[in-house]
């Protein structure tokens, strides 16, 4: 069984002006990004590897989830692939993954994380929220197989405030 979560960085501020991928979090996406950790960790099982988007905001959502969780800074891989905002080039990331790892947590973006989530689970979601969490179960072996799983739950940081 393969293990996919995805995790959309927190809202981001729009008042500097900076390039897309330097745009940082507000603190309400600190905020959110807390709520949405805090409640992964009491649902179940910590992923073996993480991988983020380069985009400043979404390695900040991620560094406050790998604190919380306790896993080093060093061992996130960032990766310009999950800076994407279609999807495709996430799919193809997923889909390289090594077999040897079977849970993993990516941070990235909309519309990507939304399509992908429709696409491979079987749950349909509007819209996956800034720091909204989406966990999908796959029953595959590899990820190059990867199909319609299971949406196994969705974390969305308005339903916690």
């Amino acid at each position: 069984m393969k293990i996919l979560t995805l995790v959309r960085h927190g809202k981001s501020s729009w008042e500097f002006d900076v390039s897309d991928d330097k745009r940082p979090l507000k603190s309400r996406g600190r905020s959110d990004a807390k709520l949405v950790v805090n409640q992964f960790i009491n649902n179940n099982q910590l992923p073996q590897m993480v991988f983020s988007s380069p985009a400043k905001r979404a390695l900040e959502t991620c560094k406050i989830f790998t604190q919380t969780i306790g896993f080093s800074e060093n061992s996130v891989i960032i990766e310009d692939d999950l800076y994407d905002f279609g999807g495709e080039n996430v799919i193809k990331f997923v889909k390289s993954l090594s077999d040897e790892i079977d849970d993993v947590m990516i941070f990235g973006h909309n519309h990507a994380f939304t399509s992908i989530a429709n696409i491979f689970g079987d749950t349909y979601i509007d819209n996956l929220p800034t720091s909204g969490l989406v966990r999908l179960n796959f029953e595959i072996n590899k990820w190059e197989d990867l199909e319609k799983g299971r949406t196994e739950y969705i974390i969305i940081p308005k339903e916690l405030r």
